[in-house]
């Protein structure tokens, strides 16, 4: 067998396959073998039917069907590799040459990546936010902490913002009540994360026992930014009541025996995740710059069918959230014409961002081996909030694993560029990223730890004590 391409556009190719008569006899032989088993003639076994009776009954020409039609899928496979080809769409097949015993041409013409000319990406110069670590940030994440090991006392008074409250909630429209907007028994922290607009200030200044009515708009379900009357009970009022800052606290929810040890840890782990968010800010911010610079043909098909599968997403969310489309827009403050043209910038990008990232791992030849895709693979379980092994399992099954090693590979590209580019932080000071880890990370396992998880890896590390 022998293959060839030719150009169509940048992002087109016709590849032509030539395969001798004499590579297509085993096909052809298997498909005498298929058929043999499908009819029934006196005198022979089912399978065992020779090939001249097999084309008195169902023609030459049904065997040179199935013999092609099963052929067809391992030539393309392998004319794929042979010219390194890496497909984006669906080829359209064409039987140029079949006349049997002669020489068998097959050509397909499929959407390809387009070869960029990438900037020279050590001109390219961004500026991060600095990764200075401030006594709030480091208060913010010890209040968290105590806040994860506080004790709550009921008491008897109003309510006041941070109370933790169990309340009764009945909505109605027109005097009618809503069957899907009751709830008894609620849990409720005031001032936390109001579930409806009205509802801390209706609650605040009750005593346990006593109800208040406000008028809202349901932010979910069927009647979804209507307006309706809700009225809230409150069963009872407990205070929340924080440790106090001493050695007992810090040997109840760390490792360490001492205030200044586990503060010292806690702005150790601050300053990682300073510095992840500055290693993402930095690869977001080359990537764009790349991108931005860069004229590159798409393939308008995918580009179409990309735009479709993001429009689908959005409104998939929206209405599992009960948010009508338009009220999305209202809220976005966008018309629809703005979403489209919005939608298909970012689409151009992300494919434009995603061919460089691949050209970049082809020129380098960056490779990865079982560990990195494990590694990969179980921060992406964890990341899930999944069972790992069901992760893994669902992945192998619907064989996603590809997809796994592109995005480790598209990793390895992408910190490479941003280690090409100069990035400095708003203070002027060069920013180092030359540890940047495909994965994202920098520097060793521990500094996966982001500032938002500071508080819970505290708490997992906590002995029994409490």
């Amino acid at each position: 067998m022998k293959s060839t391409t030719e150009s169509l556009s940048p992002t087109r190719v016709k590849l032509t396959i030539e395969v001798p008569f004499e590579e297509f006899k085993p096909s052809l032989d298997a498909a005498y073998k298929t058929i043999g088993s499908q009819i029934t003639i006196p005198g022979f076994r089912k399978g065992k039917v020779p090939a001249a009776i097999v084309d008195q009954r169902v023609g030459r020409s049904a065997v040179l069907d199935e013999a092609i039609n099963s052929a067809l899928p391992g030539w393309y496979s392998a004319a794929l590799q042979e010219t390194n080809i890496q497909p984006l769409s669906q080829p359209e097949i064409d039987l140029a040459k079949f006349v049997d015993g002669e020489p068998i041409e097959v050509t397909a013409e499929l959407d390809v990546r387009p070869e960029l000319d990438i900037p020279d990406v050590s001109t390219i110069e961004v500026t991060v936010e600095d990764a200075t670590v401030s006594d709030d940030d480091v208060e913010e994440q010890i209040t968290a902490l105590r806040e994860r090991f506080a004790t709550f006392a009921e008491v008897d008074r109003a309510v006041q913002d941070g109370d933790f409250l169990t309340i009764d909630l009945s909505a109605a429209q027109d005097g009618e009540l809503i069957e899907a907007a009751q709830a008894d028994g609620m849990p409720y922290s005031v001032g936390k994360a109001a579930m409806l607009d009205g509802l801390d200030e209706a609650l605040i200044g009750l005593k346990a026992g006593e109800t208040a009515t406000f008028s809202t708009k349901l932010a979910g379900g069927d009647l979804a930014g209507q307006d309706v009357d809700v009225t809230v009970g409150v069963k009872d009022v407990k205070e929340q009541q924080l440790p106090e800052l001493d050695e007992e606290f810090a040997q109840t929810a760390s490792e360490f025996d001492t205030m200044d040890e586990l503060r010292a840890d806690l702005i150790d782990k601050v300053t990682r995740g300073k510095r992840m968010e500055q290693a993402g800010e930095a690869r977001d911010l080359v990537l764009d710059e790349i991108v931005s610079k860069i004229e590159a043909p798409l393939p308008e098909d995918l580009v179409a069918e990309e735009i479709k599968t993001r429009r689908d997403q959005v409104e998939q969310q929206l209405s599992a959230a009960g948010v009508p489309f338009q009220q999305y827009l209202d809220d976005e403050e966008m018309t629809i014409d703005e979403f489209e043209a919005d939608l298909e910038k970012r689409v151009r990008d992300s494919l434009v961002a995603q061919f460089v990232l691949d050209q970049i791992v082809a020129d380098e030849e960056f490779g990865i081996d079982d560990s990195e895709l494990s590694q990969h693979i179980m921060r992406r379980a964890q990341q899930s909030g999944e069972d790992p092994n069901a992760y893994i399992q669902h992945i192998m099954e619907h064989n996603h694993v590809p997809e796994m090693v592109s995005e480790v590979l598209r990793g390895k590209a992408l910190a490479s560029l941003v280690e090409s580019a100069k990035v400095t932080d708003k203070s002027g000071n060069v920013v180092d990223l030359s540890q940047l880890r495909a994965d994202g990370t920098i520097g060793d396992d521990e500094a996966d730890t982001t500032s938002d998880e500071v508080v819970d890896e505290s708490a997992d590390e906590a002995p029994d004590k409490a």
